[in-house]
């Protein structure tokens, strides 16, 4: 990827980036461990954003 990347891009990839994170244990333990996936988590390598 280039170096110098479009200010638009670069936030794009920066909310993905905060997004991949993973539920956090006191919320699974809050809901009695009903939420304990992230649906919006993504592999880097199959699962591509449009950026």
């Amino acid at each position: 990827m280039t170096r110098n990347k479009p200010t638009a891009k670069k936030r794009r990839l920066a909310k993905a980036g905060k997004q991949k994170k993973g539920v956090p244990t006191w919320v699974i333990a809050r809901t009695g461990g009903k939420f304990r996936a992230n649906p919006k988590r993504r592999q880097w390598r199959t699962r591509k954003i449009r950026a």
